[in-house]
């Protein structure tokens, strides 16, 4: 969908957008083999043709920042596929504080392996983690998880493509929290996981490093991972119908 989007170009908005593809314009290749072919409205073709050159370039170099600028949240969406191979999917937990270092483990999920990174172990490695991927998905992490890891990572540059799915899956009609959504598209859990709320996390977390309850930490872990794993299968769902939604109708492939 990337390499189909035009409206993060100075003065293309989403009606000129669709109006591109109405024509048969249906991606940045199209375009650049006869830009005097389509109409593009008052930024002009010449400052258009230079734009996609400049987008298609930054995407070929990997410069991710130029699009997590370009798209912002709103349209984050659209370059999932592209960066998938570079994405992390994460969530935090905290034990109910509001500092920084009120996060008790970080939850990662790369589409193949899963990893916590826990208070008073390896939270530090976050660092370097985070600095190899190109993209982030969350669930209400533009408001939450990422605010409470800047506090802690002040030295962190986020500056990765954000896909938040709150925002994102209520403009397909879907509300609430993460296990509510969830069960609406029948995505299951793990027994261990079932029913375990933020609030359960909160009380994992104080047995664990109060009174060294291990299980209490393994159940805790289990929790988080049940949240990273599933944000891979939501942000599919979100992306295929937004996709549908925009294009009116799937594009040639």
């Amino acid at each position: 969908m990337l390499t189909n989007t035009f409206c993060h170009i100075p003065g293309i908005g989403y009606t000129t957008e669709r109006s591109l593809w109405a024509e048969g314009c249906l991606d940045w290749e199209t375009y650049l083999g006869n830009p005097e072919a389509f109409h593009v409205g008052s930024p002009g073709t010449e400052a258009v043709v230079r734009a996609v050159k400049n987008s298609r370039t930054k995407f070929h170099k990997g410069e991710y920042q130029y699009f997590q600028r370009k798209l912002g949240m709103s349209e984050a969406w659209r370059a999932w596929p592209e960066f998938r191979s570079s994405c992390v999917y994460l969530d935090i937990e905290t034990n109910g504080g509001q500092s920084g270092d009120s996060i008790t483990t970080i939850g990662l999920y790369d589409g193949n392996e899963f990893q916590c990174l826990v208070k008073g172990q390896d939270l530090a490695n976050f660092r370097d983690i985070i600095s190899k991927y190109s993209m982030m998905v969350t669930f209400f992490g533009a408001s939450f998880d990422i605010p409470m890891l800047q506090k802690l990572f002040r030295d962190v540059t986020f500056d990765q493509i954000h896909l938040d799915l709150c925002p994102t899956l209520r403009r397909l009609g879907l509300r609430g929290g993460l296990k509510k959504i969830e069960k609406q598209l029948g995505i299951s859990r793990v027994e261990e996981a079932e029913g375990l709320s933020g609030l359960d996390a909160i009380r994992l977390w104080h047995a664990y490093s109060r009174r060294g309850d291990e299980k209490a930490l393994e159940t805790l872990i289990a929790y988080n991972r049940e949240d990273v794993i599933n944000l891979e299968t939501l942000a599919e769902y979100a992306y295929n119908q937004l996709r549908e939604a925009t294009l009116g109708a799937p594009l040639p492939i």
